[in-house]
């Protein structure tokens, strides 16, 4: 039997699909409902890893803890994760099945399809409801053509559409009315309604506006959404967010821990930096190309990069090789998570063209380590115990290659399997690990910060602040949309 459904697709991209997706699954999973979130097709570099070792969009596995459900390959059977402007890493259904120019993808989107309705119908079974995420805009009838991400796949598996619109960019009239203008005929009987998302100040000074979409559409709203401050402490789906400023500084103290990360292109796994910015002691700052490193940095923390060694040319472009270099002089200290800790070794190599065309480059030689890029992909939760301090620790890897070298010899934590992970130097100030997701574990990121500024004052635990920003998010929903209405649509399917 078809579960109940409904697909939220927006008129532009980051107008809020996947926090209202998430908002949604936890309003109704406290309704007493059993609700699963899925996007068809996703592109970003933030992912995470599922229990049974697959990969799937950070934002899908967010909705999946609001809807109480363990992160599932069938919420995002095709995932996109871009290497260069021109091309990205394509995996379907968790695993990499290899890289495609944008081009050369839309050849293989018949097969996708297919491969996007088979998880559709696994995860639905037995659900008393899907919460269904749009990509982009429908409104790109340029890219109509074997599309997945929205109305091709809403047609595919038959759907009614919510769109959402964001005010706080402008022109949320236009947007609204004309994507409604531009889609097919047949694609304007799906849309059952709107939301207009991201609204400040007096809301019944919008009644107007919603008078003329209403008489220009012929939709209904759903409601009007005021602006959700805490959006900020929920993982972003899109790195647009880190420079939008909505991922940047933390606490404002002047006195606390000061973390400055450098702004890579390519940047993956962004998450890993939530719940430092969550703590009110630490200030974080995200240096943007053209800026140097703060002089004044406790520490420098290099992120993951879905091409290393192209991150690495651009990072030597900026002259952040060289502020962190002055950095390590003054007695800074400095931590690479997983292509930043290969960024940190002796040498970085990709004989086999694994991250883009083959070759080699020296790392910036403050770990002495080296790296080699080869498959098979590592994907695996991890835990462990941190060397300094002796807290654990969990988390996740997500990389592909090998890294040894002489400061192997002191790891940076034990895995509970009693394998040694990570490189830190024999001072202590400079430590890699391929193990995302670290600082999440309130013990481990405690001890670390205090190390760094001894006296360290820690905020409240990091997985109870999400939770009841995901309970508040509910609230908001529910204070401000026809949730009843949203379920009628879902089931009238």
């Amino acid at each position: 039997m078809t579960p109940p459904a409904i697909m939220l697709q927006g008129t532009g991209s980051d107008v809020g699909k996947s926090l209202l997706t998430a908002g949604l699954a936890r309003a109704f999973r406290r309704r007493g409902l059993s609700v699963a979130p899925f996007k068809p097709q996703n592109m970003s570099n933030n992912a995470a890893v599922t229990p049974d070792g697959g990969e799937i969009g950070r934002a899908q596995a967010l909705q999946a803890r609001a809807a109480g459900l363990a992160p599932s390959v069938d919420m995002n059977p095709v995932l996109l994760k871009p290497q260069s402007d021109m091309g990205s890493q394509i995996i379907v259904q968790g695993r990499v099945i290899g890289t495609a120019t944008a081009r050369d993808y839309y050849t293989l989107k018949d097969r996708l399809l297919s491969h996007a309705l088979e998880s559709f119908e696994r995860l639905g079974a037995g659900r008393d409801l899907l919460l269904v995420e749009g990509a982009g805009s429908p409104a790109e009838v340029n890219l109509r053509a074997g599309d997945i991400a929205n109305m091709g796949f809403a047609e595919a598996a038959d759907l009614p559409v919510l769109l959402v619109a964001d005010i706080e960019r402008g022109g949320v009239i236009a947007s609204l009315i004309g994507t409604h203008a531009v889609i097919a005929e047949a694609e304007r009987r799906r849309l059952k309604g709107y939301i207009v998302n991201k609204f400040r100040g007096d809301i019944t000074l919008f009644d107007d506006g919603l008078r003329i979409i209403t008489e220009r559409t012929g939709l209904t709203s759903l409601g009007v959404l005021p602006y959700f401050t805490e959006a900020g402490r929920l993982p972003a789906e899109d790195a647009v967010a880190l420079d939008a400023g909505r991922i940047g500084t933390g606490g404002e103290d002047g006195d606390g821990v000061h973390v400055v990360v450098p702004r890579l292109g390519r940047i993956a796994n962004y998450d890993d930096l939530d719940p430092l910015r969550a703590e009110p002691t630490v200030r974080l700052t995200i240096v943007m190309p053209g800026q140097p490193l703060p002089g004044d940095a406790d520490l420098v923390l290099l992120p993951g990069s879905k091409t290393t060694l192209a991150d690495l040319a651009a990072l030597r472009a900026e002259g952040w090789d060289i502020d962190l270099l002055a950095h390590h002089r003054r007695g800074g200290h400095i931590l690479g998570l997983c292509g930043g800790y290969q960024m940190l070794g002796t040498r970085i190599a990709d004989p086999e063209g694994i991250e883009g065309p083959p070759g080699e480059a020296p790392g910036l030689g403050l770990l002495d380590v080296e790296t080699v890029l080869k498959g098979p992909k590592t994907l695996s939760e991890r835990a462990g115990t941190a060397h300094a301090g002796g807290a654990s620790v969990a988390g996740y890897e997500m990389h592909m290659g090998v890294t040894d070298g002489p400061d192997r010899a002191r790891p940076f934590l034990t895995r509970n399997d009693g394998t040694a992970e990570g490189a830190v130097t024999a001072d202590g100030r400079v430590a890699g690990t391929y193990l995302h997701g670290l600082f999440a574990s309130d013990a481990f990121r405690r001890n670390f910060l205090a190390g760094l500024r001894p006296g360290f004052e820690a905020g409240p635990a990091f997985d109870h602040l999400v939770e009841t920003t995901l309970d508040r998010l509910a609230d908001h929903l529910e204070a401000h949309l026809s949730l009843d209405r949203i379920l009628e649509i879902a089931r009238a399917r």
